[in-house]
């Protein structure tokens, strides 16, 4: 995906609604999936597939209310989220080269965990409505981010380009915060970080759902 034509999608997913993907907001109190009951076993997540090709994918995640996509990456993808219902407070990460600055001390890990680290930069912090426009992010910027629904259930259209491809060195990498950082803040902030790579978090699964919307013509 070339600059030009990531600002043409943006452009034009700032004009989808709910209602176009024939969406109903979920309650706090829905026992649906994607709504947050913690007694339950259904899942803190789920994806509505709309559809993919060599190219793109593009689908809807709905948020439990206080559920989190953890930090995570998007190796040599653009993406545009945009959020169709609720709230989402979206922390933006983006890797530094060693090289770069004068290096932060590492911290005190065993030598087999130090692989796993990775010099980065939490570049801004900011929560997203319907009304505002998508998230972008591109190979180098904004490329590792967490999600957190704020203050009830919330979806969002998604789509990458091009898609997730294991075979192709595209498979998702998720990362913890090794070092002081107030990722909830939402005020742009930019801050050295290191951050670990990590298994998926137990607490965090994602299921899946029929999309009700209008079929995608390819």
């Amino acid at each position: 995906m070339m600059p030009g034509d990531t600002n043409m999608t943006s452009s034009l997913m700032t004009e989808v609604r709910a209602a176009d993907l024939k969406l109903v907001p979920r309650r706090a109190d829905d026992g649906s999936p994607g709504v947050l009951t913690y007694h339950s076993a259904s899942p803190p997540v789920t994806y509505m597939h709309i559809c993919e090709t060599d190219h793109f994918s593009m689908g809807v995640f709905l948020l439990k209310s206080g559920a989190s996509i953890p930090l995570h990456d998007h190796p040599g993808m653009h993406g545009i989220l945009k959020v169709m219902y609720g709230k989402v407070r979206i922390s933006c990460f983006d890797r530094l080269e060693r090289a770069d600055g004068s290096p932060q001390a590492v911290p005190p890990l065993p030598p087999a965990q130090l692989g796993a680290m990775r010099r980065s930069v939490l570049r801004c912090a900011g929560e997203y409505t319907e009304e505002s426009g998508p998230c972008v992010l591109t190979p180098d910027r904004d490329n590792l981010h967490q999600i957190d629904a704020v203050d009830g259930p919330t979806a969002f259209m998604d789509i990458l380009a091009p898609p997730y491809d294991p075979d192709e060195g595209r498979d998702c990498h998720y990362y913890k915060v090794l070092t002081d950082s107030d990722v909830n803040n939402t005020e742009p902030k930019e801050k050295e970080v290191w951050l670990m790579e990590i298994s998926q978090p137990p607490d965090f699964w994602c299921g899946g759902e029929p999309y009700p919307g209008p079929e995608v013509c390819l």
